[in-house]
């Protein structure tokens, strides 16, 4: 089973993402745990669950904690952790400032969820 964090600050990405990852979820395929911000998303991986996570899905653009300061915080405590970064603004700069801070991934928003969901199935298989 995938253990994936999704970081998002819109608390309707949570339905959102079990809506599209229904079947996997019901087959016990993949998990999410859901944090409405960057303190939520370090309190997770301090927790319980955060050895487990496999996968992390951040937003960029949140209150606080924004998703590229989370990043750096998880590099330093989970380098090995994959985080792809999700953004609704898709500019070179921030493109740039999350590749050198270890982001694994980039992805805008709209999510292309077949795309997602066949990324995400290269890690399981890669791992």
């Amino acid at each position: 089973m995938m253990l994936v964090m999704v970081v998002d600050d819109e608390a309707d990405i949570e339905l959102l993402f079990r809506q599209q990852f229904r079947k996997e979820i019901k087959q016990g395929d993949i998990d999410f745990r859901f944090a409405l911000g960057g303190d939520e998303a370090m309190e997770i991986l301090h927790g319980d669950l955060g050895t487990d996570l496999v996968l992390i899905l951040s937003d960029i653009n949140m209150p606080g904690m924004n998703g590229l300061d989370l990043l750096s915080a998880i590099k330093v405590e989970r380098p090995d952790l994959p985080v792809f970064m999700l953004t609704a603004y898709d500019d070179a700069t921030t493109h740039d400032q999350a590749v050198d801070r270890g982001a694994s991934d980039y992805i805008t928003k709209p999510i292309d969820f077949p795309t997602l969901k066949a990324k995400m199935t290269a890690l399981r298989n890669n791992a």
